[in-house]
């Protein structure tokens, strides 16, 4: 079996209220978060887990608040010597636009994802705006699409598994590394989510569900999980993993 690499590489950022992350706290407090796509090096194919922003904002404030490089699509992959028509996979954490919008311009890639995320995103409910078909359209056309309705390994190493705490057809990237295993957890977090601070666990909070979930019940249930998946686990919008190359060092 492959061991692998994992590189997070920003494509994007959000600024918005702290709250958005770390349900019941945080509120009111400005935080940037950035949208990553890791590539998994290892084996004979060039993979993705989501594809990030397709028009960056690049500023110099967003990236001292990220402490990291804001890339283009293009120019991420370039660091590793990729283009875009390189990449053979592309595993997605769910399709809310900012994680799929350069997906079409993989031509040679099998993108999997959950069954669900492709009906919310051609009928989304009224409350999640963050959905867009436009990003998945060509993709679709094109036959590339491979959908899953259950925990499924794509390669020997790479498995996705259902967690569906951030949205209905969530999905978290369990990766075998020379490290031990890694986790993306495919639902939008950040560090402070795993490790919550000292005021939240001694309300007896373990975790913060996310911000924006399926239910905050379910999704404190599904973090907890999730915590305990891998040796490594990894928030899908820490701003620490900005300023690595790799994940985990």
């Amino acid at each position: 079996m492959s061991t692998y690499t994992i590189h997070p590489i920003v494509m994007g950022t959000k600024v918005f209220d702290k709250g958005m992350m770390t349900y019941q706290h945080g509120y009111g407090t400005p935080y940037t978060i950035p949208i990553y796509t890791w590539y998994i090096e290892g084996g004979d194919k060039n993979i993705l887990v989501d594809t990030g922003e397709m028009q960056p904002i690049v500023s110099e404030e967003r990236e001292k608040a990220i402490g990291g490089k804001i890339y283009t699509f293009e120019e991420g992959l370039a660091k590793y010597g990729l283009k875009p028509e390189d990449i053979d996979i592309i595993i997605h954490t769910h399709l809310h636009n900012d994680h799929c919008e350069n997906d079409y311009k993989c031509p040679n890639a099998t993108i999997y994802v959950h069954e669900k995320e492709m009906e919310s995103v051609y009928n989304p409910h009224p409350l999640d705006f963050r959905y867009l078909e436009d990003y998945v359209d060509d993709a679709k056309e094109n036959g590339q699409i491979v959908t899953v309705d259950k925990d499924t390994e794509i390669l020997p190493g790479i498995t996705m598994i259902h967690t569906p705490a951030h949205t209905p057809g969530g999905m978290s990237v369990k990766i075998e590394t020379d490290k031990g295993s890694v986790l993306i957890c495919g639902f939008c977090t950040i560090l402070e989510n795993l490790d919550p601070p000292v005021e939240v666990k001694a309300m007896e909070m373990e975790v913060i569900p996310p911000g924006t979930n399926t239910g905050p019940y379910e999704a404190y249930d599904i973090l907890l999980k999730a915590r305990d998946m891998a040796d490594y686990v990894l928030p899908l919008h820490e701003p620490k993993w900005a300023s690595m190359e790799t994940v985990p060092e």
